[in-house]
């Protein structure tokens, strides 16, 4: 049986593979959980032991067909938990983040036929990311784009928000930046800050390129 930690970190490759092509070196996991590199070789040692990763020196980890099923169990509970807790319970989407991390490792396999059951077996999660379905299968690669790569008016959908930091997450909730929300980029400065404008609202928003990079988005028909 794999301890919590332990299907942390291979959620964690599992999501720095899904924004990037090659293998993750050890220093991405250790920025992304805010560890030291020597705390994640050691926990790489034992994910190898396990047959749950591969190792290439110098280059970095990647998750073997047995990882990558376990991490897609995770995920699956994560953003189910997720749903649930915005639609049952009336959290809201920038708030669950936190709590499905707590809640993952702990549902059981009936549980999570109910969760399904009771929200109709969603597709996505309140962020907009795909649900892995119940065979476990890698989801479809999403077809948006980051914000930062679009320019001045344009108009773009929101289509997921990275939930990776939950304070990003409150403040583009504040600022009514959802998914599903219609956005017209008024101005793209220099140095990397967006102004933009959703639909139905009066004030613009201005975000710092790093927080745009959060937003995935698909050109508005």
């Amino acid at each position: 049986m794999l301890s919590d930690v332990m299907e942390d970190y291979l959620k964690v490759i599992y999501h720095l593979q899904d924004e990037r092509d090659g293998r993750i070196r050890t220093s991405e996991i250790a920025e992304y959980l805010d560890v030291t590199s020597p705390t994640v070789t050691s926990m790489i040692d034992k994910l190898e032991e396990r047959g749950l990763v591969d190792r290439e020196k110098y280059k970095g980890v990647e998750l073997t067909p047995e990882g990558e099923t376990v991490a897609l169990e995770v995920v699956r509970h994560h953003r189910l938990l997720e749903a649930y807790l915005t639609e049952q319970l009336d959290y809201d989407w920038s708030e669950v983040h936190e709590e499905a991390d707590r809640l993952e490792h702990h549902i059981s396999e009936k549980f999570e036929r109910r969760v399904v059951e009771a929200l109709g077996d969603p597709e996505v999660d309140p962020h907009g990311d795909p649900i892995p379905n119940e065979q476990l299968e890698p989801p479809e690669e999403s077809q948006t784009r980051k914000l930062t790569e679009f320019g001045e008016g344009d108009r773009v959908v929101v289509e997921r928000i990275s939930d990776r930091d939950s304070e990003v997450l409150r403040y583009l909730s504040e600022r009514g930046i959802d998914p599903g929300v219609t956005l017209r980029i008024d101005e793209v400065a220099p140095f990397g800050m967006i102004t933009a404008r959703p639909k139905d609202r009066d004030a613009e928003v201005s975000l710092p390129e790093n927080v745009a990079a959060d937003v995935h988005v698909h050109d508005a028909v």
